[in-house]
């Protein structure tokens, strides 16, 4: 599985097995409702993906998309409950991480929750430690997550029962933006893409 470390494996297990036991799975799907199975989608020209945020990190910390200028962002949503593709697109983002060595160092890695109620900088801090430090996780308000899901034009629903089952899931597509150092839409991969094949596109860009 890309690749794993024991730890890494452990880690990606125990987000899948503790899904799986707060109940089915939900649709990973794109915004026109198709299965996210593109690995990998260049942009042309000037793209309307991505825009300014103000959130806050797994710190406390106000941080807004100025931060990261003069770096690649390589971003995911999701949260924390997620029984399958968001750990596993974490897991793509430490690989990656990894394989590029130093010059992962011009590498933002972000990772946006979509369920801020439950996703505090506490718990997003303690989940994104199983895979790297290096993730920088973002929460904010309901308002500010809804802005930010919108500029990236990326796909989310609460479960009905959010307000009455603690353990409700979030439908969400399932995308990985790779943006520039200006902060502009490069491309994006999906959760199954293959690590080389993203080291690759960004090395690309270095």
């Amino acid at each position: 599985m890309l690749g794993l470390t024991p730890r890494r494996l452990i880690a990606v297990l125990v987000a899948i097995v503790g899904g799986i036991a707060i109940g089915a799975g939900s649709h990973f799907l794109l915004r026109d409702g198709a299965p996210a199975t593109v690995r990998e989608i260049v942009g042309f020209g000037d793209s309307a993906i991505g825009g300014p945020f103000r959130l806050t990190d797994s710190q406390g910390r106000e941080r807004t998309d100025a931060d990261f200028r003069g770096k690649l962002m390589l971003v995911e949503f999701g949260y924390t409950f997620c029984p399958d593709v968001c750990p596993l697109g974490l897991q793509l983002f430490a690989d990656v991480l990894d394989r590029l060595g130093p010059a992962a160092d011009e590498i933002a890695p972000i990772f946006i929750t979509f369920d801020p109620v439950r996703d505090t900088p506490e718990v997003l801090n303690s989940y994104v430690q199983h895979f790297s430090p290096r993730i920088t996780a973002l929460t904010g308000s309901r308002e500010a997550i809804d802005a930010v899901a919108k500029a990236y034009r990326v796909y989310f629903r609460l479960g009905s029962d959010a307000a009455t089952n603690p353990n409700y899931l979030v439908d969400h597509s399932a995308i990985l933006y790779l943006m520039g150092r200006d902060g502009k839409f490069l491309t994006h991969f999906t959760h199954e893409t293959p690590p080389d094949r993203v080291v690759a596109a960004i090395r690309s860009r270095l």
